[in-house]
């Protein structure tokens, strides 16, 4: 890697720590911290939905979404964590084997 490039992922990285901070002190972080909240949430669940239906270009099929409903539901429900993947992965693996792709 050129020096040049590690020089600038240097700089970018030591800017976006010490943005942090300095930002703090002029913004109102409580008035921020439902929407920063809410948008982390959607954006995981943007992702567990398109990891869940789609890869690549291709439909999953039916099983891996009907898995990811199931950890949702439990997790909704505050399951733990280790309910939530197994339970998760039992009924995609039971799908599969009754043939649901």
């Amino acid at each position: 890697m050129p020096l040049l490039a590690v020089l600038v992922l240097a700089a970018g990285t030591y800017a976006f720590r010490i943005a942090g901070p300095l930002a703090a002190r002029h913004l109102d972080l409580e008035r921020l911290r439902a929407p920063l909240v809410t948008a982390a949430v959607v954006l995981l669940l943007a992702l567990a939905v398109t990891s869940s239906v789609a890869d690549g270009q291709d439909f999953t099929g039916w099983a891996r979404p009907a898995g990811v409903a199931v950890a949702a539901i439990l997790a909704f429900r505050k399951a733990s964590f280790v309910i939530v993947v197994l339970a998760a992965a039992a009924t995609t693996a039971a799908l599969r084997l009754m043939g649901i792709p």
